[in-house]
């Protein structure tokens, strides 16, 4: 296969041109025949010669060959807006590499979040039931502050904060055998102010 058939005629110009210049200084990663120098020409050769392993890595990581073109096109333009930035041109395709994989890690990231943000659908509750659920709420609040002092912190640091019986314990200062003594008794007593109201 022919430079011409690999990387389009449009491109067969510029790396004709780039052939002609000398290539003293040429990097390890780029052709012998191109000069680091130049972020155009240099980039350019990377892309064509690497693009598609780079790509179909990407896809295998991502699962999705729009996403991996996505991350891969922007590592190469990552590059191009860095090439005078690197201390070492011949590093070119490992920064290239790199870039492709936080980019995935990136992608990922976002389509995970974005996976549990279209997954969670709060119900369409109306305006009714939102309005007695206020009320349930404000009932077992007023309950709870009937309860003695001791009951409402076991209850409110264990199921509004969510803290296991040890936390609540060594906040409270008192075992964990205790907390789940009291917290039995607190229930049994919310339960029972919560039926007498009227």
């Amino acid at each position: 296969m022919d430079l011409q058939s690999r990387v389009g005629p449009a491109s067969v110009v510029t790396i004709a041109a780039a052939r002609r210049r000398p290539a003293a200084e040429a990097a390890p990663d780029l052709p012998a025949w191109l000069e680091p120098e130049d972020p155009t020409l240099a980039v350019t050769a990377l892309y064509h010669e690497h693009a598609l392993s780079l790509i179909r890595a990407a896809h295998i990581m991502l699962g999705n060959r729009a996403a991996a073109e996505d991350v891969v096109h922007d590592a190469f333009c990552g590059l191009y807006r860095r090439w005078g930035h690197l201390a070492d041109k011949g590093k070119a395709l490992s920064y290239v590499r790199s870039s492709v994989v936080n980019g995935c890690r990136t992608a990922l990231r976002r389509s995970r979040l974005q996976d549990r943000i279209t997954t969670y659908q709060p119900s369409a509750v109306s305006a009714e039931a939102a309005a007695l659920s206020r009320e349930e709420r404000r009932e077992v609040v007023r309950a709870l502050r009937r309860l003695p002092e001791r009951q409402r912190e076991v209850l409110v640091l264990r199921y509004y904060l969510d803290l296991t019986d040890e936390q609540v314990a060594s906040d409270l200062g008192i075992t964990p055998g205790m907390i789940r003594s009291t917290r039995h008794r607190a229930l049994a007593s919310l339960e029972r102010l919560l039926t007498e109201a009227p």
